[in-house]
């Protein structure tokens, strides 16, 4: 895990990249409809500007933060969509300022913090480094959909190492929130990192085993692609399995992107 000013670093740039794609887009840019039903390029700046928000009450305003999760609680199948769909309805000038004037606030905040403090989240309590790294994993891969929406192919960074290791770090989570099991033993994992290095976690002598270019992995670990699509490989049964339910984001477990259809 990187160090807290690192990655928060990492997300301030990954933002600006996003945000590069979409700033001065006509408005029937930010209507173009993105991969998440039902969901245009305007709601998903909409859900980032709308969980920078939480995070920074979860980090200055606990007893905010909480009114917040009582009201997930309350529309669990609602709460999402209806944060992103208030966004959407704003003049994309303002949702984008919205969007700026919030990450900004949370970089600040982050920046801030004490080095050993846990803030509340949806999930368990995580310190400021591992918000920022969550926080960045959610603006890469709502950035993924934003540029399959416009039909742009983004260059794979250095800063997928972070969206990489939480995608490991959730291999039990990921089993845990299908009501399953997860494997007693540790799996080794092994990724091609875009500068041609490799990313590697766990035992080296590990039974079972994922290998792959790391963007394939990050693309599954937030469901942004089918498996089918991707050049990843496991060794045993229960890797294989881990393939399949890989979820690096908080929640219940969707269904996934479908295979892509082929061009006609």
């Amino acid at each position: 895990m990187s160090d807290p000013l690192s990655v928060i670093d990492d997300l301030r740039e990954e933002s600006e990249e996003l945000d590069r794609l979409v700033a001065g887009s006509p408005p029937q840019r930010w209507s173009l409809a993105t991969p998440a039903p039902g969901w245009t390029v305007a709601h998903q700046i909409a859900h980032l500007a709308w969980t920078d928000r939480s995070a920074l009450l979860a980090v200055t305003d606990a007893g905010g933060f909480r009114a917040l999760v009582e009201k997930a609680l309350a529309a669990p199948g609602s709460f999402v969509d209806e944060g992103a769909e208030e966004g959407a309805e704003l003049p994309p000038d303002e949702l984008l300022a919205r969007w700026r004037g919030g990450r900004t606030a949370l970089e600040e905040a982050l920046r801030a913090a004490p080095p050993k403090a846990r803030f509340p989240w949806y999930g368990p309590p995580m310190s400021a480094a591992s918000m920022a790294t969550a926080r960045l994993m959610e603006t890469w891969a709502h950035g993924q959909d934003v540029a399959d929406a416009l039909g742009v192919v983004r260059p794979p960074t250095g800063r997928l190492r972070h969206v990489a290791w939480l995608g490991v770090r959730t291999r039990d989570f990921a089993y845990g929130v299908r009501g399953l099991t997860p494997p007693a033993d540790p799996f080794r994992v092994e990724l091609r990192a875009p500068s041609g290095g490799l990313w590697t976690y766990g035992p080296e002598n590990a039974a079972q085993r994922v290998t792959g270019p790391a963007l394939d992995f990050c693309l599954l670990a937030t469901r942004r692609a089918h498996r089918t699509e991707l050049a990843l490989h496991a060794d045993g049964p229960d890797a294989d399995r881990w393939l399949d339910i890989a979820q690096a984001f908080a929640g219940p477990p969707g269904g996934g992107r479908p295979p892509k259809e082929p061009a006609s």
